[in-house]
């Protein structure tokens, strides 16, 4: 099954994210993926994209005429026809970086594989103490990183456009209401620990700690993600840093962004 092609999609949209973004998140998968691909920009603007990336246009979400609510655009992947694509794919969000191998991300056995949200941040005793709340936050995913079969799951998007307003008074975000409804059905599986990286609480020594080495990325990390502040065009730029955590050197970051 390794030599069937398999999806790459992102979004871009607006101004916050550039062509050049898109184009590293796309040779940072070249260089980490040994099976064939496709990479695909859900885009409103595909002006200047490496010509090997397929771009089409957003999907539609469903949403009345008029709507400007965009929290909930990633929902629009769960489209039945999804552009015409088909098959296996791998949505990744553009404000990460790729550090190691790709493949196992296809490999490992799971309906929709995501990130355990809880795995990126610090414990939270104080959760504890609304048990149901707890429990409910420690199931969410992160869809910064999630595997899924093409048109397999439109019950999600059809929910949500059964009633948005519902949605939204019951979910915080997408990424809820994704899990929530998967794991219902007993659907949703996690990444393993450790192939999902926070920077800025894996890579970064915590408080005094920061100044006194510099940002290292842990031995099984595949993917750095930059949950939270600071954002990753800070920390790539130098910046970012706070009183209680200095960010420091991180040119192993910008070779695995920039492909150096």
């Amino acid at each position: 099954m390794a030599d069937i092609p398999v999806n790459i999609l992102c979004m871009k949209w607006g101004t916050l994210y550039t062509a050049q973004d898109v184009n590293n998140l796309f040779h940072g998968v070249r260089r980490n993926l040994a099976r064939p691909f496709r990479f695909v920009c859900f885009t409103d603007d595909a002006r200047d994209l490496d010509p090997q990336i397929t771009s089409m246009p957003l999907p539609d979400l469903g949403l009345p005429q008029g709507s400007a609510d965009t929290r909930w655009r990633k929902l629009s992947l769960f489209r039945r026809d999804l552009g015409g694509l088909q098959g296996t794919a791998l949505f990744l969000d553009l404000d990460l970086v790729i550090v190691g191998g790709l493949d196992p991300f296809f490999s490992l056995p799971g309906e929709v594989l995501i990130i355990r949200d809880d795995d990126l941040f610090r414990p939270k005793p104080l959760r504890r103490l609304r048990p149901a709340r707890d429990r409910f936050l420690h199931m969410v995913g992160n869809t910064s990183v999630f595997r899924f079969r093409i048109g397999n799951h439109a019950e999600i998007l059809e929910t949500y456009l059964a009633d948005p307003i519902a949605a939204a008074a019951s979910y915080e975000h997408e990424q809820q209401m994704v899990s929530d409804l998967l794991d219902r059905q007993g659907k949703l599986g996690y990444w393993p620990r450790g192939w999902c990286v926070s920077f800025k609480n894996d890579c970064v020594g915590r408080g005094l700690r920061s100044y006194l080495s510099e940002p290292r990325c842990p031995a099984d990390a595949r993917i750095v993600l930059f949950a939270g502040a600071p954002k990753m065009a800070e920390v790539l730029a130098g910046k970012g840093g706070k009183w209680y955590r200095r960010v420091g050197n991180v040119d192993w970051l910008r070779r695995a962004w920039a492909g150096e």
